[in-house]
């Protein structure tokens, strides 16, 4: 099985530790040539590092998880393999091409969900989907019918296809955003909390299609997740990261051998609160 990403001493940091002159003599003088000293203490803050020297291998085909509190790196992650952002240190390789120095070939393997996807409110999932999918350069009727299919495999009614997005919920705006990255049939799917806001129902839908993306397409996909149940069964391997660095990366069996639990066997957030010293909550869960 080859390897679908690989990271090494990935580095990533935002901040500056030095400023340049004309900010230094604005933040010592202020507007009018006065002291400014909480601009300057501000400006010399540490840069933050976010993702720490991270290093791991996902193979070709695996879901890939990785779970880590608010906070911790994992959406940085993401957006490093994304080309999003571009790492500090290190190297990270999709399918053999350089994130860094090869963005187009990787952004044309990859396709990203995020936890707050943007649309045009005012156009239909149908719309959306058409526009996106000219970007990748599919038109045309079979590219409607895809449309209408990988919506209502979703769970999407039909009438709800052709009705503004603005009408619809959050959850529903997920598997649109869901429905938008599995056009283009990438062959790593990045999906940043993609079941975040959506009902039980909702979630075993999209648990089933992306299992059907890995069995059916060979779909290397990977996952942050706040869902510790949806982590163990979509999962073949999971990476726990704090504080920017992974703390273990193994299988969810393997992980829940770490601890011991009086003859009982642990699970999976026994795990996570073990070794970061945190609950895993979702962002949406606390606004």
């Amino acid at each position: 099985m080859s390897d679908a990403v690989v990271v090494i001493d990935a580095y990533k940091k935002f901040g500056k530790v030095h400023q340049s002159l004309w900010k230094t003599v604005v933040h010592s003088n202020g507007a009018n040539g006065k002291s400014n000293g909480s601009k300057q203490a501000n400006s010399d803050k540490p840069p933050v590092v976010a993702v720490d020297h991270v290093s791991f291998i996902v193979k070709q085909g695996e879901i890939f998880g990785v779970l880590g509190p608010n906070g911790s790196g994992k959406s940085t992650l993401i957006r490093l393999l994304a080309t999003l952002l571009i790492p500090d240190g290190g190297a990270i390789q999709v399918f053999g091409y350089d994130v860094a120095r090869q963005p187009m070939q990787v952004q044309r393997l990859i396709n990203r969900v995020s936890v707050e996807a943007s649309f045009f409110k005012k156009l239909s999932p149908m719309e959306n989907l058409l526009y996106g999918a000219r970007l990748y350069g599919m038109s045309g009727a079979e590219t409607r019918r895809q449309v209408t299919e990988i919506l209502t495999r979703l769970g999407l009614e039909r009438r709800s296809i052709n009705q503004p997005m603005e009408e619809m919920s959050r959850g529903m705006q997920q598997k649109v955003a869901i429905a938008r990255a599995l056009l283009s049939k990438p062959r790593l799917l990045l999906l940043d909390e993609p079941t975040t806001g959506l009902d039980p129902r909702s979630k075993r839908e999209v648990q089933a299609v992306v299992r059907e993306l890995r069995d059916q397409f060979g779909t290397t996909i990977l996952l942050t997740t706040h869902d510790m149940v949806e982590a163990e069964n979509l999962c073949d391997r999971i990476a726990i990261i704090e504080s920017g660095k992974i703390v273990a990366l193994d299988t969810p069996a393997a992980l829940k051998l770490l601890i011991s639990r009086n003859g009982h066997e642990p699970s999976l957030e026994d795990v996570f609160l073990e070794l970061t010293g945190k609950q895993l909550v979702s962002e949406t869960d606390v606004a």
